[in-house]
């Protein structure tokens, strides 16, 4: 029970930073940070991908409608939902090793700044190349990409230091 209050907490605070504070920041149309998806990076690792999914889309779809924008944030969401337990595996070196609870504190910061990365980076990649839906603008769409993603990675790594401290 307790568990559930703390994650509903953390996904109403997540999407509230992100849609009335982030959602305002925007250097030349190149820096965007979205933090929003550090709610499903936090979720427990032995949760069903079936359970996960749709918290995915719904978070993801929350923004949108705070946003305005038509299903490319529960996309990209939704898919690095999906690729999570890939992630997690492909970083850690013992099964054992891994803590249920992906959290720096569990895992480490080098674990923990890997699994950031990575998942920031291919969920920038799904949702920035949805927004602008070609790749025409190739070399642009990618440095826009590895700029909100090194923004976003700063911010979600400094909030594992901050509030996230277990």
């Amino acid at each position: 029970m307790r568990g559930g209050i703390r994650y509903i907490a953390m996904f109403m605070s997540l999407v509230l930073v992100q849609v009335l504070v982030l959602n305002q920041i925007q250097v030349n149309g190149y820096l965007n940070p979205y933090i929003y998806v550090l709610f499903i990076m936090l979720l427990p690792l032995s949760l069903p991908l079936y359970v996960v999914l749709p918290l995915a889309f719904v978070t993801g779809l929350t923004v949108d409608i705070f946003s305005n924008t038509l299903g490319i944030h529960a996309a990209a969401t939704t898919f690095v939902a999906y690729i999570r337990p890939l992630v997690s595996r492909s970083i850690s070196t013992h099964e054992e090793d891994r803590s249920d609870y992906p959290g720096m504190k569990y895992n480490g910061f080098r674990w923990f700044l890997y699994y950031t990365i990575i998942m920031v980076f291919f969920h920038h990649t799904i949702l920035f190349y949805l927004e602008i839906f070609t790749f025409a603008d190739f070399a642009q769409t990618f440095y826009r990409i590895v700029l909100s993603s090194l923004f976003s990675i700063f911010i979600i790594v400094l909030s594992q230091f901050i509030v996230f401290r277990d």
